[in-house]
């Protein structure tokens, strides 16, 4: 995971392992200053659920998405928290543009794409893509941002894939999937795409990862061709048996 800090500026935090300890006191993993965290503030924790934030009891609320937490909340690449004046911007390790393509979808018409506000104007309404979606001044759903500035965002269907681009950037707010800078990407389901305060996660669950290529197994080593000295040995164990045959006839008859 990597963390860029909206506010204040300061330079991105990568974090590796499976906890992450935000506060003021000086033993955290990530310390903030006094005025923007509690000593103990919050506690990310990487499970089979993914990032999960913790509060710690006693301190200020924190905000995911503009959306007061009081516990503990599921986090996904893209999300903001929100600490006093302390704005953290949630990054996916690898970028949209270079993970590995989804499978093409054959039927794009019954593959059911729906994106899913979960913040902004428009949080809490599930909008569906059918053949394309414009997002922005000139699409169903306008894109309202600060400062009187707009963007429009489409999302459609090129080559059997799902793909975003960006038709009329703004000057001051950059697309964003899973906390990452794009212009135009191939889209997964989960992704959650981001401009301004708008959040919105793709629902596509007809769109699969492509599977990873089968290496064929190596080939086995030749098998190893027996000694001159093992064959004179299995030579002398055979005539050997074949005297000890040959008196036992004898013997009898």
């Amino acid at each position: 995971m990597r963390i860029e800090f909206i506010s204040p500026c300061r330079d991105s935090l990568s974090w590796t392992q499976a906890r992450l300890r935000i506060g003021s006191a000086a033993d955290n993993d990530l310390v903030l200053a006094v005025g923007q965290a509690a000593p103990r503030h919050l506690l990310f924790e990487s499970d089979a659920r993914g990032w999960v934030l913790w509060v710690v009891p006693g301190a200020p609320h924190v905000y995911v998405n503009a959306r007061p937490v009081r516990e503990l909340a599921l986090l996904r690449p893209g999300d903001v928290v929100s600490l006093g004046d302390c704005r953290l911007l949630l990054c996916a390790d690898e970028a949209p543009d270079r993970r590995r393509l989804p499978q093409a979808v054959a039927d794009q018409a019954h593959c059911t794409v729906a994106l899913r506000a979960v913040a902004g104007p428009m949080s809490g309404k599930v909008v569906a893509v059918h053949e394309y979606l414009e997002l922005g001044p000139r699409g169903r759903y306008p894109l309202e941002l600060p400062r009187g500035e707009s963007a429009t965002l489409r999302i459609g269907w090129r080559d059997g894939r799902l793909t975003l681009a960006v038709l009329e950037p703004s000057a001051r707010h950059g697309l964003r999937v899973n906390g990452n800078l794009v212009t135009d990407v191939v889209l997964q389901s989960g992704d959650q795409i981001g401009i301004g305060m708008h959040r919105f996660v793709v629902a596509a669950p007809g769109i699969k990862p492509e599977p990873e290529p089968v290496m064929p197994p190596p080939p086995a080593p030749p098998a190893t061709a027996p000694s001159h000295a093992g064959t004179a040995w299995l030579i002398v164990t055979a005539a050997v048996l074949a005297l000890g045959i040959a008196l036992l006839f004898l013997v009898r008859f």
